[in-house]
């Protein structure tokens, strides 16, 4: 029965391609235009129907988001002369690898590819006006984001069981201390406030170090911690 219904979902898109494309070369309609988005979006919605059903197909989010971001380009470029228009390609690819979290937890990975893609599609965004420290800026605190969001995510590990809950990872601090610290750098930079590049790469090994120092503490306090609920009871 689903394969009918692929093959009737199917058989439906071809058919009203085809005729766009008989419209375009009879002269009745120009239709080229519409043809490549309406390719690119059908195949992006084919991979989010697999997505949506079943859960093991988590992967089909990717591929969909990626046709669906070129048809929105397509149609984006068509309408705004090429403003945007590749903004939206990275905007669509975000939000499918945050699907991919969404749908299956274990897949903590995809909020990084999905964090990039978001800081991507701001930095085409910006105005050219904006280009150069601004964007270094965005950049930087962009993925600074990204780490920070990924160490407040509690993670299941794969094959997890009740007994053991899910935990956050620390070790994203660590790059996301850096990240925003270069951010920041950039950010006054671009607001006229000079940071020579002689006081800014000290600053950032210091940042770093004391960022390490810091994640040693707290996971030697948190393993004293494991090692004291784990630990033989008296009696």
């Amino acid at each position: 029965m689903k394969s009918a219904n692929a093959s009737i979902i199917a058989g439906i898109v071809l058919i009203g391609l085809g005729a766009l494309l008989l419209l375009d070369r009879l002269g009745v309609m120009d239709s080229a235009a519409i043809v490549a988005p309406l390719i690119f979006a059908a195949i992006g919605v084919l991979f989010l129907s697999l997505f949506v059903r079943r859960r093991e197909n988590w992967w089909a989010a990717i591929p969909g988001s990626v046709f669906l971001g070129l048809a929105a380009v397509i149609t984006a470029t068509q309408l705004t002369g090429g403003a945007w228009g590749a903004a939206f390609l990275f905007l669509f690819m975000g939000a499918g690898f945050a699907a991919v979290f969404v749908r299956e937890r274990t897949n903590w990975w995809a909020l990084i590819p999905s964090g990039v893609m978001l800081t991507l599609a701001v930095i085409v965004a910006l105005p050219r006006e904006l280009q150069g420290m601004p964007t270094a800026a965005v950049l930087f605190l962009g993925l600074a984001a990204t780490f920070g969001l990924l160490s407040l995510v509690p993670v299941h590990s794969a094959g997890h069981v009740a007994d053991h809950p899910a935990e956050r990872m620390k070790w994203p601090l660590i790059p996301a201390a850096v990240l925003t610290v270069m951010g920041l750098i950039f950010a006054l930079q671009a607001t006229v406030v000079f940071i020579s590049l002689d006081f800014a790469f000290p600053a950032i090994m210091i940042a770093a170090g004391i960022t390490l120092m810091v994640y040693a503490y707290i996971a030697h306090r948190d393993g004293r911690q494991k090692t004291h609920r784990t630990g033989p009871r008296a009696g």
